[in-house]
């Protein structure tokens, strides 16, 4: 029987003037590629926007880690836009994915809240 490691990325933008309601799903063990295909997705929705209001919901799920390329393109993201993030919801289902969310509070200027039912993320996101 052959194992097929998936992994994928998925993105989501939706906008209301100066504000962005992004939606990540990620799956399996992202790599360094997955983010170098997302960031000109990113980079064109932001364009022409000096001070974004960001609002995202991370779907991990079905999140199983880093390569430890894609750790470091994560972290430089997120530093670049950590004071536009207005709210991030992450929806998860382990506990280690609860500490992961709880370690982002100290990167991220706005508020990090951690769920495990994904209407009740996207209801607080949206409030």
């Amino acid at each position: 029987m052959m194992i097929i490691n998936q992994h994928s990325l998925s993105i989501s933008i939706k906008r209301t003037e100066e504000r962005y309601f992004l939606t990540f799903k990620a799956v399996g063990k992202l790599t360094h590629r997955d983010y170098e295909m997302i960031k000109p997705l990113i980079a064109s929705a932001l364009s022409g926007c000096d001070k974004p209001k960001l609002d995202i919901l991370f779907d991990i799920t079905q999140f199983r880690g880093w390569s430890l390329r894609a750790a470091w393109d994560d972290v430089i993201r997120g530093l670049k836009h950590c004071g536009e993030f207005q709210r991030v919801a992450v929806y998860g289902s382990q506990n280690w994915q609860r500490l992961l969310s709880k370690a982002g509070n100290w990167f991220i200027a706005g508020e990090v809240q951690y769920f495990e039912n994904r209407l009740c993320a996207q209801r607080w996101i949206e409030s």
